[in-house]
């Protein structure tokens, strides 16, 4: 009798244009925690607007586990395809079907299964995949054949470092009674404390750790003389015998990496500059080893000094097997990447 009233209403404010959700605060404020559900309003909008002119629901005889007829299901398909996100509570709204017969139509007879979405970094165009495919299928060819080895590699870029840890949200769980309230842990404010790093390292291991001094920006001066002028000095020393000579640069196109005067720095040195293509984390050692490596080892709570004292050490400690590791996968990604032709491919990855 509630239901036959609410409709009535819904269908003489109809006559007054107020929207659906308009109609439905109304009711909430006539009704309270009895009212119909926005998406009930919703439905019985588009019947009235339909030409439906009955308050009352069709009759039904029962809900034999025949509703799963060809029609449900073809309405359950055609509601999915119009909007992948609905849940089984909107879908009982929209089809009056019971959520044990939706469940049956979506798992039995259309093999559906709510997944997750996947982030990934940008929306690639056909032109970024084709870049990033023959881009793999080149550096893919010269690693293969010896023309290029990883230890030629000298890669680097900049991150943020907040001075105080955050765990993600699975490994902040803990064990709690019954009745205890869940421990509490506080959000970062826009204003938390936190450094830019610069870092470079090889299949040897680091080469520079670089903390940028707040009110600093990196500039293409301000990156030629803190981070990559002493990155390759630190190189030269390393190598005594050849120096830069062999040596390869895997940088991003960041402003301040593409710069004229950072490429007639790199082109003056002897250097060859790998073309990385755009919009590729994925094919970056920092980006999908080495920030994420450091961030889930470092203590909490530091200044800038002693968080430079705790990356810096922690690098030092790294076994070198694990940043020959990281190129041997560098490998592997440029394989997963000309498998997808160019797309990204960090869900295949196990």
């Amino acid at each position: 009798m509630k239901s036959f009233v609410q409709a009535a209403y819904v269908q003489s404010r109809l006559a007054f244009d107020l929207t659906p959700k308009e109609i439905h605060e109304e009711l909430i404020q006539i009704h309270g925690d009895s009212a119909v559900t926005y998406m009930t309003v919703t439905r019985w909008v588009l019947q009235f607007r339909a030409g439906k002119d009955s308050f009352e629901d069709q009759h039904r005889s029962g809900r034999p586990v025949t509703e799963t007829n060809s029609a449900n299901i073809e309405l359950i398909a055609e509601l999915i395809e119009s909007n992948s996100r609905l849940s089984t509570y909107d879908l009982e709204e929209l089809t009056s079907l019971s959520r044990g017969t939706i469940n049956r139509i979506l798992h039995d007879k259309l093999d559906l299964r709510k997944v997750s979405s996947r982030w990934i970094p940008h929306q690639l165009t056909a032109k970024n995949k084709a870049k990033r495919l023959e881009f793999c299928k080149s550096m893919l060819a010269k690693l293969k054949s010896g023309e290029w080895r990883l230890d030629q590699i000298l890669t680097g870029d900049e991150s943020w470092f907040y001075h105080r840890k955050i765990l993600k949200r699975a490994d902040c769980a803990s064990w709690r009674k019954r009745d205890e309230p869940p421990e509490t842990v506080v959000r970062r404010s826009r204003y938390e404390a936190k450094t830019m790093f610069v870092i470079f390292f090889r299949t040897t291991g680091p080469v520079l750790v670089h903390a940028v001094e707040k009110g600093e920006t990196i500039d293409s001066q301000y990156y030629i003389e803190k981070c990559l002028g002493p990155a390759f000095e630190q190189v030269r020393r390393e190598r005594r015998a050849s120096g830069l000579r062999g040596m390869k640069l895997l940088i991003d196109g960041a402003s301040c990496h593409a710069s004229k005067t950072t490429l007639d720095l790199i082109n003056s040195s002897g250097i060859l500059l790998i073309d990385h293509p755009p919009y590729s984390p994925d094919l970056a050692p920092s980006d999908y080893w080495l920030f994420d490596y450091i961030k889930s080892s470092l203590p909490d709570d530091m200044d800038a000094e002693s968080l430079t004292k705790a990356i810096t050490k922690h690098l030092n400690l790294t076994p070198h097997k694990e940043y020959i590791k990281t190129f041997i996968k560098y490998i592997e990604r440029l394989e997963y990447c000309i498998n997808v032709g160019g797309d990204y491919f960090e869900h295949l990855i196990k």
